[in-house]
This record gives structure tokens, sequence and C-alpha cells, in this order.
């Protein structure tokens, strides 16, 4: 409802009505429609970093954890596109409270790439350049579920777009001091 209707147009009758039970019901679980869409959130958010993690974790180079992580990226948004607009819409991304839980997600997101890159860098330089690879794959997911005739195979689209980050991060030189 939150995805196709927006936060503000969706009202908690229809999502009651969608949910099979009366209002009063969702207010047992959720103190207001903020509290819901943030769980939301928080719930797409814990998704989507543990199908990254079971993605990368049984990988045996590098390599294959960057196709991996985009593989597991990129099922995600295809299977789960409602989950995707909500997270990365703009209501998540003009309201300061819901903005404020997608930033610690994408925090998250970044830390578990962080730890996936093996450059010779600080611990900085790791942040930023997951917070680029987080980026690619959020723009490369917006285009897929947007473009008309857009290819959303997520193998091609991993395929391709880990190519572009592994040769970018194996060209990486550490900083000199």
């Amino acid at each position: 409802m939150f995805a196709d209707h927006g936060f503000h147009a969706t009202a908690m009758d229809d999502i009651a009505a969608e949910a099979g039970v009366t209002k009063p019901v969702v207010y047992q679980h959720f103190t207001s429609k903020r509290a819901l869409y943030t769980e939301v959130l928080h719930s797409v958010g814990a998704q989507l970093l543990e199908e990254l993690a079971v993605a990368t974790v049984e990988a045996t180079t590098g390599r294959a954890r960057v196709e991996a992580g985009f593989r597991a990226y990129f099922r995600f948004v295809t299977e789960n596109t409602a989950a995707f607009r909500v997270l990365f819409g703009a209501a998540a991304r003009n309201d300061v409270e819901f903005a404020a839980v997608v930033d610690a997600i994408l925090e998250d997101v970044a830390t578990a790439v962080g730890s996936l890159i093996a450059i010779e860098g600080t611990v900085e330089h790791r942040r930023v350049l997951a917070h680029a690879v987080v980026g690619i794959a959020e723009a490369t997911s917006r285009d897929a579920i947007g473009a008309e005739g857009a290819d959303l195979d997520p193998d091609r689209l991993a395929s391709w777009v880990a190519e572009f980050a592994w040769f970018g991060l194996r060209g990486i030189r550490a900083e000199e001091t």
C-alpha cells in the first residue's frame, strides 16, 4: 500500500482492509501510521542486509563476493520492487524521521560492503568506496525498475555492474602518506 500510494495517501483504514483486520487491530500493534511505516523500513532494510550476508558468505574469492553481492541486491529489487520503492522512495527521503532510518540502513549496508573490500587503504577509504558501491547498486536499480523495457534480469545486471566495480576496485591504490 505504501509503495503504491505513498505514505501520506495511505490510510490506516486501507491498511487494515488490505490485511484483513480491523483498524483497532492494526493500532494494537502499531501506535501510529508513522510507527508502522518506520517498522516497514526497518524490516525491509533487515531483509536486504540478510540477503546480502547470505549471498556473500560462501563466496571464495573477492570477485565472486562482488558478483554475489550485486546479484543478491538486484534479485532483492526485482523480487521485491514495492519494498525497494518504499525504502528508496520520496516518502522515506523527504521526511526527517524516515530519512534517518534509511540513512542508518544505508550505513549498515555500506559497513557490510566495506568489510568485503580488500584494498590497501584506510578504514575511511573503504567506507567511502563502500558508499560508492551502494550508490551504484541503488542508481542501477532505480533505472532498471523505472525504465520502459529495461532488462530486469538480476543476473545480467549483477554481471555488468560487478565487472565495473571489480575492475574499478582493482585499480585503487593505497593512499600515499
